[in-house]
């Protein structure tokens, strides 16, 4: 549908199902330009769709050249979808000694990564030449701290959306964020009665900060500042205990929630029920107190994850059964937009044509013929133009230490690259 007619001034949360693709996805994540959605699925590969055309791309970075996967294999495996060659060519592997829970890229250098293991520990990887390392992000202990918070467990952990700092929940309810580029703790955060924390998620606009813990709710936060730690000098820990600005759960079927995301703008929170009967999508207003908005139902298959759009007012889920959901929110055509004096009607009139109204200029389609014959064609290339010309996260100050520090040896996801798109049949392609 052509933007032009969407009435500019709605702005909503999705409300129906657009599309399902039959993947045997266990989770499905869209790219940062909004024009892909990725999925892992249960047998160790990965699936790339077109959202304007639904078919899949065989073969996210913030410009989407490179997608990054992790498995029970062991490994971190970064594939470059740049590569001409179809399966898609291994840019890096990164082998761990146990089990890969999740993976993420620094917001700003795909050469640094960031993994939890089964066993409860995390890891900043980074394959920069002049930074080159493997470092595991230790809890700093106090002198009153006994053996038995020393074995905590550490269960998720992100890096926020600017990369200055890495959030990790642990199994003890609290929050713990490292600097990125130290590697060491500069807060611990305690979160009464949240137990065990099962996910984090931040809005990508402002200091909103959610988390999902094993006591069935979803917290909101506005995160405090954190300084950054200066090279030999000793740094001083923020001890506090974050006070929710909003909670969210079911009071009536007392479900615990599988995954959360925030809109773009970060106005609207989204939470994946984990009810094993249906497939149920809760979404809170933010900007009107947390307000409850809606619940969307997605049939019978239960939820296991969501993610929301990068750009618009779009979500995809994924059921038990591998099947990916597309949401969208339908807006009627609103045809007056084109010209102030433009009148719709309600039913077909004849209208009376006058005299060479449409009468075609000779001289001037000529002249449109030729420069279209003229206009080079790439015939070759594949798609262009995949990114909106925008860094993501936060810009900074030209003396940033953290963020001079993840730009230093700049990966090659650069704007323009070419994707080379492979289509199969519908059968070849599950």
């Amino acid at each position: 549908m052509n933007a032009s007619l969407l009435n500019p001034f709605t702005v909503t949360h999705p409300t129906a199902v657009q599309t399902s693709l039959v993947s045997g996805a266990s989770f499905a994540r869209f790219d940062p330009t909004g024009k892909f959605v990725a999925a892992g699925r249960s047998d160790g590969s990965a699936a790339i769709w077109d959202l304007d055309t639904r078919a899949v791309i065989r073969c996210w970075s913030r410009n989407s050249r490179y997608v990054l996967t992790s498995s029970k294999d062991w490994n971190v495996i970064i594939w470059d979808l740049a590569s001409p060659v179809d399966p898609p060519q291994r840019y890096n592997t990164i082998r761990f000694d146990a089990p890969v829970v999740s993976a993420y890229f620094h917001p700003r250098n795909s050469r640094i990564v960031l993994a939890l293991l089964s066993t409860g520990e995390a890891y900043v990887v980074d394959s920069r030449k002049e930074h080159r390392a493997r470092v595991e992000l230790c809890e700093a202990l106090s002198e009153d701290d006994d053996d038995e918070r020393a074995r905590s467990i550490m269960t998720t952990a992100r890096f926020d959306p600017s990369g200055r700092h890495v959030f990790v929940g642990t199994s003890t309810g609290n929050v713990l964020v490292f600097n990125s580029r130290m590697k060491i703790m500069v807060a611990r955060h305690r979160i009464a009665g949240a137990g065990s924390m099962k996910s984090l998620e931040f809005a990508k606009v402002g200091r909103r900060f959610a988390t999902n813990s094993s006591d069935r709710t979803i917290r909101q936060f506005i995160l405090p500042t954190y300084p950054s730690p200066i090279v030999g000098a000793e740094c001083a820990i923020l001890e506090t205990e974050l006070e929710p600005t909003h909670r969210f759960n079911d009071p009536i079927s007392k479900v615990s929630w599988h995954a959360m995301s925030y809109s773009p703008d970060g106005e609207w929170l989204a939470g994946g029920a984990a009810d094993p009967a249906t497939h149920k999508i809760y979404i809170w207003d933010i900007s009107n107190d947390g307000q409850f908005a809606t619940a969307l139902d997605g049939g019978r298959e239960p939820l296991i994850d969501i993610h929301w759009h990068p750009q618009a007012s779009r979500l995809a889920s994924t059921t038990n059964q591998g099947s990916v959901l597309i949401w969208h929110c339908p807006s009627p055509e609103r045809w007056g937009a084109f010209a102030g004096g433009f009148e719709e009607a309600d039913e077909n009139v004849i209208y009376e044509e006058g005299e060479s109204e449409f009468d075609i200029n000779e001289v001037e389609l000529a002249m449109r013929k030729k420069l279209q014959e003229d206009e080079a064609v790439d015939i070759l290339g594949g798609v262009d133009d995949l990114v909106d010309h925008k860094m993501n996260g936060v810009a900074g100050d030209p003396g940033d230490e953290d963020l001079e520090w993840a730009d230093d040896e700049p990966d090659d996801d650069w704007q323009g690259w070419r994707l080379k798109v492979i289509m199969v049949d519908d059968d070849d392609a599950y």
